[in-house]
């Protein structure tokens, strides 16, 4: 493995996940969060992404690493647009069976998921275009970055080993959603290991970034509605259906 790959993964493992929990921690301090501050943390985050998967492409680019042994290439659109379709369409239901709970399971953990994803979900129209931009920057780098790069180069490591690859990149995903939780932790790993082995099957990145997109949009667009309904609930309030 050259030998900066394996600094990338070894940033991927380390690093992204340091960061990620010492953010979340900056938040759970902070007893609210401004417009103004949750839009510098929408720009924060397209830039660290960003910059990111630039990084990854152009390491790649000098190795000179095939376009589509990256998973950005679409060698038969009728599957891979179809399993994106379906791929998606799962997501979402489970996304919204999640946010279902979340707005009605009053146990401690669900409090801190509410109390976070209003600190940092968009709550108007201006936020949400934002948000927007964040989400597609998101879904695509971080596919890029776990499914394309590091999914390849853990199967290229292994002998062309497909399965390394799947649960490797699965792993590094999970690791890097570490702030949410062992709960989390282990759901991230799951839907890791589905995105990549669909990538695998489909040869495209295309169906992981489509679903990764649908799931952390509907999140950030119906979370804050939901989560200060159930916080009103338990404050013996009411607030207006959003």
């Amino acid at each position: 493995m050259p030998w900066d790959f394996a600094l990338i993964l070894l940033f991927l493992a380390t690093g992204v996940p340091f960061l990620g929990r010492h953010r979340i921690r900056q938040l759970m301090r902070m007893p609210e969060t401004t417009k103004a501050e949750r839009l510098a943390l929408y720009r924060s985050t397209v830039a660290f992404q960003g910059v990111a998967a630039a990084v990854v492409f152009w390491r790649l680019h000098a190795h000179r690493v095939p376009l589509p042994a990256l998973g950005l290439a679409i060698a038969n659109p009728p599957i891979v647009l179809t399993t994106s379709l379906l791929l998606s369409g799962l997501v979402l239901a489970n996304q919204l069976v999640s946010l279902r709970r979340l707005g009605r399971e009053p146990t401690e953990r669900q409090a801190l998921v509410q109390e976070l994803a209003l600190k940092i979900f968009p709550r108007d129209p201006s936020e949400r275009l934002a948000f927007f931009g964040v989400v597609l920057t998101v879904s695509v780098c971080e596919e890029f970055i776990f499914r394309g790069f590091a999914q390849h180069v853990l199967e290229d490591v292994s002998g062309g080993v497909a399965l390394v690859g799947i649960l490797g990149s699965a792993a590094l995903f999970a690791v890097a959603h570490l702030y949410q939780g062992r709960r989390g932790l282990i759901a991230t790993f799951v839907v890791g290991v589905l995105f990549a082995a669909v990538r695998t099957w489909t040869g495209s990145l295309l169906a992981p970034v489509a679903a990764h997109f649908a799931a952390d949009l509907t999140a950030g667009f119906l979370a804050p509605s939901r989560c200060a309904r159930a916080q009103a609930s338990v404050n013996g309030n009411k607030v207006p259906h959003a």
